[in-house]
């Protein structure tokens, strides 16, 4: 009894002593100190350092887009390190391309702050703003999607071009210990400027959608930031569009036929609509009315887990089966895609395939 008492006692010495040791370890060797940050050769900031670059700008209230949250999943998060980023990280390699590297292009949540760095960023990050809004409505559109209103406070407006999307933040709630940002794409037009749609799709375990599907309530306060992104309705010609989307992917393209209507824009467009079964799908009276109000749109639905049961009369399939069904060629198209990357990599196939250039199919990939 005595060798156990000694020997559990002698244990949790040792590792009293290691614990110790480790925070006397991160508070010395880590501690870098303030770090001063140069922006495009201009603008100048200090941060305490040893933190990644990503959370660093963060709290400068200079947002870069992230959709995983930091987590080195997205490769959103990139920015020209000229001066201080140190080598590249193996968890960087998979997201930048040659030419990247030769540019010194880096993922910000992957470079610690450790000392001086002059950084690049488009300089249109830095009319990114962090907006205050409640929730004014929650839908169900499915079982496991919601729609959101997001009121923005009496003061503020939010500008942004049709497919562009906000990171939405979850706060710390039970099972998350960790404020998290993840990436949404905007399902309203850009003309209401003081509220913004969301649609959100339940993911098992993930933060932000668990906290919006479990824990948020209407009338409850939340934080965004943005808008990003370089996917968005291309304003500069009359080509033909081609729309495909699946699941929550749906979002900006509600936004792009919203301001196609409100615009009066007399395009040809067509909408393929991915999803399983007839309860995978959602707001078909909007969509029925794009059909009725906008100058030559036609909704195409397809599902591809049909049964006798569902007595479904549509079209039956994957998208690219309905792409490939109903376009001969493509003249004078250009795509919008967004969804799934399996999705995107076969419909991108698919249209090359039949004649539309790579650089006139725009896509979202999350």
């Amino acid at each position: 009894m005595d060798t156990i008492l000694i020997t559990t006692i002698t244990i949790t010495s040792i590792t009293g002593v290691l614990a110790f040791l480790l925070t006397l370890a991160d508070r010395t060797i880590n501690n870098y100190g303030e770090v001063k940050i140069t922006i495009n050769d201009e603008k100048e900031y200090v941060v305490e350092g040893g933190s990644s670059l990503l959370s660093s700008l963060m709290e400068q209230q200079i947002f870069i887009p992230s959709a995983c949250g930091g987590k080195g999943t997205c490769g959103y998060c990139k920015v020209k390190i000229l001066e201080g980023g140190g080598p590249v990280l193996p968890t960087e390699i998979p997201f930048l391309t040659e030419d990247e590297l030769k540019q010194s292009v880096r993922l910000s949540c992957q470079c610690k702050v450790k000392q001086e760095l002059k950084i690049q960023i488009p300089e249109e990050l830095f009319n990114v703003k962090e907006y205050e809004a409640t929730v004014e409505s929650i839908e169900d559109m499915t079982s496991v999607i919601k729609k959101l209103r997001l009121r923005l406070k009496e003061d503020e407006e939010i500008n942004f071009k049709p497919g562009q999307y906000i990171q939405l933040k979850a706060p710390i709630y039970k099972g998350n210990d960790e404020e998290v940002y993840r990436a949404y794409s905007i399902a309203s037009p850009p003309s209401q400027k003081n509220y913004i749609d969301l649609i959100i799709g339940y993911v098992p375990n993930g933060i932000v959608t668990t906290y919006v599907h479990k824990f948020l309530n209407e009338g409850d306060t939340v934080y965004l930031n943005g808008p990003y992104g370089e996917f968005c309705y291309q304003d500069d010609n009359d080509r033909e569009m081609i729309m495909v989307a699946v699941g929550t992917g749906i979002a900006p393209i509600l936004s792009i036929l919203n301001y196609l209507r409100e615009n009066n824009i007399k395009r040809k467009a067509t909408f393929y609509f991915g999803a399983k079964t007839p309860d995978d799908l959602f707001l078909l009276d909007e969509l029925k009315n794009f059909e009725e109000t906008l100058f030559d749109f036609k909704f195409i639905p397809t599902l591809s887990r049909i049964t006798e049961e569902h007595s479904w009369s549509g079209e039956k399939g994957r998208v690219n089966n309905a792409i490939e069904k109903y376009i001969m060629d493509g003249e004078n198209k250009e795509a919008y895609l967004c969804g799934n990357p399996p999705m995107i990599d076969t419909v991108v196939s698919v249209l090359k395939k039949i004649g539309i250039p790579e650089e006139l199919i725009f896509f979202d990939k999350f």
